[in-house]
Parts: C-alpha cells; structure tokens; sequence
C-alpha cells in the first residue's frame, strides 16, 4: 500500500500496532512529550508530504489530553503538506453529551467535531457512536462502523445455548441495536425502561418482554460505572433467566465498576478493544474481549483504496 503512513496516539498503543499489523505498515514515527508546564509536544519522526494519513487515538484514559495530542498531530501532519489526514477515534469522546436535555447543557460531542474539523482531519473513522446523529455535527466524511457483526459472531462461538436466548437493551435507547441483532440471530429481544433521578444513578427499572427459563444477553454500546447493566442483571435473574451476558462495545469501567461487575450475576461481560483493558482484566475475570482492530484496519484499507466500506457494517473481513 504506497502512499500511507499510520500514526499512533499514546491513548492505545496496541490498538494501533495490531492495526497495522494487519495491513502490513510499520507504524510511523512520532514523539508525543509534556513540557514542565504539562502542555503538549508532538513531534513527527518522518516526511508525510502528498501521504495519506491515518491517526488512531481512542477517547479513553486522560481523555482531554488525548483529545488535544491528536488534535495537534492531525495539525501537524495537515501543515506538513499531506494529503489527506484521517482520524481513526474506536471510542469518540464526549459522545455521551450530544443534545441539550436541560437548561443551559452544553453540546460538547458538537464541540470535538469543529475542533476537529478546525485541526484539519478530511475524514473521521469511528465506531459504535453513542448516539448516530453525531455524524451530523460533522462537514466532513464520517465512517461510523459497528461491533455488530463482531458481537454475533461471539455469541455463535461461546454461547452454546444461544438460540434459546433473548437479546435484552438496558435502555430504551438501545432497543434499535438489540432488534438489529435479535433480527439477525432469529431470537426474541426485550427492553428494560429505566429511570434516571441524576447522571450515573438509576432510579427503578420496569423489564418489558418474557426472560424466563432462557439466556439473557445483555448489549450495549457503552459501559461506564456498570451501574444500570449490574441493575439489570439483577432485574434478569429475579425474572427467571438462566444465565446473563453482557455485551458492551465501550467497556469504560471507571470508578466502582469493576467492584460491581465481580459481584454481579454474569457469566462473562464481554468488550471489544476500542479501549484497553489489560488492567482491568486482571483484577475481574468475567471480563472478555473482542479484537476489532481486524474491522478498523479493512476499513483503513478500503478508505485509502477508494473502496466502499458499507460491507463493515454487516461482515467481519476474513
């Protein structure tokens, strides 16, 4: 593939490196360091002159600082004569704030957008955008790209008993994402309404649809502190379901989420690597992970080619 350079944020260095394992790259050179006062260094280590460029950095970790490194490295490659610069963001950040629900909230999912605009990307790379309108806050090309077809594979390979089983959203939000799947794995789906007093506290939990006697596989795109998963897994078991699974494209898991995941019913919680979890791994068992850098590397591969990716959005490539 002549003519692309992929670079790396510090956010998920192995992300990036199983990406361009998978297309034969070696990663390109580029220093990221703190000056004493904490402000950002990005130096580029090669020519991108007419390159075109791609720049994987998830929204995880110390998310401003990550936000403002690859603002700065997409600057820097822009003003460097390349091409085209594409940011590859697995988990785009401030995605959960994209409306004004009260008085005086801002937009802040708006705000990454011209930010990122304004540095210079072309095109934006994403998956599993927390709410799809986002795409709109954008005037450049935006690739939003689904774990889907990831998610249904695991569930064919490690849930033996899975066409007994009921694909449940923890939310009224999800209930597109659980239909889509349960449509594609010709099984019944069900919707936990909850309510909601402040942000990260759930209020009480109405469970609509029939669970009993059959594996509950819980998804969704979004996992912070596990509060209304571990809620609903215990709506679940209460309702007569056999087992719990709990499948998240984003496994945040700050705060007291592992501690809650450990003490929760569920036989695996499974994530995809948008965001690292090495750690977290370690100190809960349950936890499981989908490499999805085989998604994000065709996707990169078929951008630069000049090829549709509209195939991503229902296959994982081979």
């Amino acid at each position: 593939m002549p003519n692309i350079v992929i670079f790396s944020g510090s956010s998920h260095q192995d992300l990036s490196q199983k990406v361009a394992d998978r297309l034969g790259l070696e990663l390109g050179k580029v220093v990221t360091k703190k000056f004493s006062n904490q402000e950002t260094c990005v130096e580029i280590g090669e020519s991108v002159r007419g390159e075109d460029v791609y720049i994987v950095q998830s929204g995880c970790g110390e998310i401003n600082d990550n936000l403002m490194e690859l603002l700065i490295m997409i600057n820097a490659c822009k003003i460097a004569s390349s091409y085209r610069v594409t940011a590859v963001i697995p988990c785009f950040p401030y995605a959960r704030q994209d409306k004004k629900d009260k008085g005086r909230a801002p937009i802040s999912a708006k705000l990454v957008a011209n930010m990122l605009s304004v540095a210079g990307a072309d095109h934006i790379i994403t998956m599993d955008l927390h709410a799809s309108q986002i795409q709109g806050f954008f005037d450049i090309a935006v690739d939003n790209l689904y774990a889907e077809p990831a998610v249904i594979q695991w569930i064919k390979e490690n849930i033996p008993e899975w066409k007994n089983g009921i694909i449940v959203s923890p939310d009224a939000g999800g209930a597109k994402r659980v239909t889509s799947i349960a449509d594609r794995l010709n099984v019944e789906f069900a919707l936990i309404h909850k309510e909601r007093k402040k942000a990260n506290e759930v209020d009480r939990m109405v469970l609509v649809g029939d669970v009993k006697d059959r594996v509950a596989i819980l998804v969704d795109d979004m996992a912070d502190t596990c509060g209304t998963v571990c809620h609903a897994a215990d709506k679940l078991v209460s309702a007569g379901a056999t087992k719990v699974y709990a499948i998240l494209t984003h496994g945040i898991f700050s705060g007291p989420a592992i501690s809650r995941i450990n003490n929760a019913a569920f036989e695996a919680v499974v994530v995809t690597n948008t965001i690292p979890q090495e750690e977290k791994m370690k100190h809960c068992p349950k936890i499981q992970v989908i490499d999805i850098s085989i998604i994000l590397a065709e996707a990169i591969r078929r951008t630069h080619n000049g090829e549709s990716v509209s195939y991503l959005f229902s296959h994982v490539p081979l």
